[in-house]
């Protein structure tokens, strides 16, 4: 029944109940009897016992939880919605909202995968023009120190050679930064590889990063491939600038729908702060492959980033197999 119609049968019990006890036998004495006040007492308190429970508890619960989920959704958390209630308009409002965040939903998908396109694209040019003009040029100023290093008089010898060393530790820096642009590595020698050259990269004096993968992986697209190490690459930076860690771990293995990528450190974890544009950006990445990210605490201590990407299993055809 719809809700107006609820709310305006139930007050007209209300108001009937009233009318029947003004014409009834019930009579009110001046002064009031106390057996005249109980009766009106009891006969009003079941009046907004009904009135609260019947149409307000009851009625409007649905819409109590419709505005619960208003508030808490998250639409990089999909699949978060409001269980379908009450009668009526209410039950319509609700799917009506469970439809528009449906909608919302593929649109920030969309737009999310257009924007971490256009990204990529821009990541993979500035890498090639910083690997090749400014790498050559780099290159070209340490072969011409070279060059004037052995001709230049033995006093000024040291100081060309600093020079040197100077432009080398630059040419280093441009490369490594061109590496993190576009992981060339994931092209050339696939997800494994460019995980463990990875781990190499931000290890260091002050943290120490293993990693375990497991040799038996499914097949994964390009994209996944790439949304996995991005998401290795952001919370190893994480790890490296906030979470005062000495160690972390690159855990990469197969489960039963797919695979499943961990990083964990020790360090002092998240606490209670607010999520940042990395974790964020990790979870626009994983919609991009349907996968799902949650950030907890890790086993011993720390914080653990776990990303849980489906591989759709192959289809097997007998039309294709089994006929020749």
């Amino acid at each position: 029944m719809p809700l107006f119609w609820r709310i305006f049968l139930l007050n007209a019990l209300v108001l009937i109940a009233a009318t029947a006890l003004l014409l009834g036998p019930v009579t009110v004495s001046t002064p009031v009897l106390l057996t005249e006040a109980a009766v009106l007492t009891v006969g009003l308190a079941a009046m907004l016992v009904a009135n609260a429970l019947l149409l307000l508890r009851v009625g409007l619960a649905p819409l109590q939880r419709l505005t619960r989920a208003m508030t808490t959704i998250d639409l990089l958390r999909p699949g978060q919605r409001p269980a379908v209630g009450g009668q009526g308009e209410v039950a319509e409002l609700i799917t009506t909202f469970n439809t528009m965040v449906d909608r919302l939903e593929e649109e920030r998908a969309t737009s999310s995968a257009r924007v971490l396109s256009a990204e990529e694209a821009e990541r993979r040019r500035v890498a090639q023009e910083l690997h090749d003009e400014v790498g050559q040029t780099l290159t070209a100023v340490l072969l011409e120190l070279e060059r004037v290093a052995g001709q230049a008089p033995p006093g000024l010898r040291e100081e060309v050679r600093q020079v040197q060393e100077t432009t080398r530790a630059g040419l280093d820096e441009v490369r490594r930064i061109a590496r993190l642009l576009r992981p060339g590595v994931l092209d050339e020698l696939g997800l494994a590889s460019a995980l463990k050259s990875l781990a190499t990269g931000f290890g260091g004096r002050w943290l120490s990063v293993r990693h375990r993968l497991d040799a038996d992986l499914p097949p994964l697209g390009r994209e996944a491939e790439l949304v996995l190490y991005r998401v290795a690459q952001e919370g190893l930076t994480n790890v490296a600038r906030h979470a005062r860690a000495r160690h972390a771990e690159i855990v990469l293995r197969r489960t039963g729908t797919g695979v499943e990528l961990c990083v964990r450190d020790d360090g002092h974890g998240t606490g209670d702060a607010a999520e940042g544009a990395g974790i964020r950006g990790m979870r626009e990445r994983a919609l991009l492959v349907g996968a799902g990210l949650s950030l907890v605490p890790g086993p011993g201590g720390g914080s653990e980033v776990r990303l849980t990407v489906p591989v759709p299993t192959p289809v097997h055809d007998p039309d294709r197999n089994g006929r020749s």
